[in-house]
């Protein structure tokens, strides 16, 4: 198998860069990507990456990881209070995954403190902004190739 992370972006994150720049910076997917990808070549690993504002297609992209990657890093968006069936997949799939939020979303409305991941998550990265990204990648290598 081919060194590999997944990296799944959930709902709205293909706005970054447009939506909200006072919460979650300037940066744009296409950086987060980015970096990412720097990060893990620097490691001899590839990203494989997926966004979507349809939880289907994530859960197709992670079902499909287990075949095909090492890790995931994930910022579930929005999806990450209300969706069990990403929880499940994560959990079914049997990798490591970090979850990544851009903000620090314990200081943000309360409705954004309960995590349907954290608690099975290998770690969580919280207001890093992208930076988050970069340390979650370098992280969950870490874990799968020490």
């Amino acid at each position: 198998m081919n060194k590999r992370i997944l990296l799944v972006n959930g709902p709205n994150l293909n706005l970054l860069g447009v939506r909200e720049p006072s919460t979650y910076g300037t940066d744009t997917l296409d950086d987060v990507v980015a970096l990412a990808e720097r990060t893990a070549a620097e490691r001899g690993f590839d990203v494989r990456h997926v966004q979507s504002n349809h939880e289907g297609v994530l859960l197709d992209a992670i079902h499909a990881a287990r075949l095909e990657c090492d890790a995931v890093v994930i910022n579930p968006g929005a999806f990450t209070h209300t969706s069990v069936a990403l929880r499940d997949a994560l959990t079914g799939i049997a990798l490591p995954f970090a979850e990544v939020h851009l903000s620090n979303v314990h200081a943000r409305e309360e409705f954004r403190h309960r995590s349907y991941l954290s608690d099975v998550a290998s770690f969580v990265i919280v207001g890093a902004g992208i930076r988050g990204y970069e340390f979650a990648v370098s992280r969950v290598i870490d874990l799968v190739a020490p």
